[in-house]
């Protein structure tokens, strides 16, 4: 089970830099991890579409209504950091809809998000943990070393688990068929 302690002191000492006990415990290395975990963690989550950190949410609409384009505005969810699709009834997709500021406008009169959230670091699967820590590295390398060659090295190295994480996440679901394409509905006709 990793935690963001536990992350930021396992890219520390990919760096050769001391492990943290504290983000408050008065160390550069503290100081900097405590600067660069929240958005670095985000900024991953946020890249792919991670089974981990995919939900669905039915969204609470608001009664202030847009002031224009949509009829309906909803509540995004505390943990929200990107749409993937909205959609109504039994299905997840198919709604139009804009996001503005922290809300989710459309025209239908319910909306079920499917969205990426931010998750507990307990949840984060090894190679999800092993990514995040990868690109720690990275991001710490040029404040705590100065090392701008290391740091590229790093960023690389970040990229192929990146790859390799991305791989691992994507093979535990069946593949989506394609649904609703013209040329596939074409050829079905005689």
């Amino acid at each position: 089970m990793a935690n963001a302690l536990a992350l930021c002191s396992r890219a520390l000492l990919k760096i050769g830099a001391r492990p943290v006990a504290s983000f408050d415990d008065g160390t550069a290395e503290a100081e900097v991890a405590a600067s660069l975990y929240a958005g670095t963690r985000d900024a991953l989550l946020s890249a792919h579409p991670w089974s981990f950190a995919t939900g669905q949410a039915t969204l609470p609409r608001l009664a202030a209504t847009p002031v224009a384009d949509f009829a309906y505005a909803y509540q995004l969810p505390p943990t929200f950091l990107r749409a993937l699709s909205a959609g109504q009834g039994v299905r997840g997709r198919g709604v139009p809809f804009r996001l503005l500021e922290d809300r989710l406008h459309t025209d239908a009169d319910s909306i079920i998000l499917t969205h990426i959230f931010r998750p507990d670091e307990s949840v984060f699967p090894p190679f999800f943990a092993a990514l995040l820590a990868a690109r720690l590295a990275a991001e710490f390398c040029l404040p705590l070393t100065e090392s701008t060659q290391r740091a590229e090295l790093l960023y690389k190295l970040a990229d192929t688990e990146f790859r390799a994480a991305r791989q691992t996440d994507s093979q535990q679901g069946t593949p989506r068929a394609i649904e609703d394409y013209p040329l596939i509905t074409v050829r079905g006709r005689s």
